[in-house]
């Protein structure tokens, strides 16, 4: 039961993210979800994904975004074994 709960909040709160109708609606949807800590390191998480694809050295990433060559790695790791979504949509928005 736990399981389909989980899977019914999870669809609703993408569903509740698909609706959104602006860049603003969406920077105050986050801001309300989330802690100021967690839309920090998902934007710097962003971030080094689209340096680390445009071939980036780590001690460039680690200059521009503070990110500790940890969080580097452990960004390349999901752009090589994640499910390759978060790549297109950095070479949709580079364009």
């Amino acid at each position: 039961m736990e399981r389909l709960i989980s899977t019914e909040r999870k669809h609703a709160m993408y569903e509740a993210i698909l609706s959104l109708e602006s860049l603003e609606e969406c920077e105050a949807f986050f801001e309300d979800l989330c802690a100021l800590n967690e839309l920090k390191t998902m934007e710097q998480r962003f971030e080094v994904a689209g340096m680390l694809m445009k071939d980036k050295v780590y001690s460039e990433i680690t200059e521009n975004t503070n990110a500790s060559s940890a969080t580097i790695s452990r960004v390349k790791r999901m752009l090589q074994q994640g499910n390759g979504v978060m790549m297109k949509v950095i070479e949709r928005n580079d364009k």
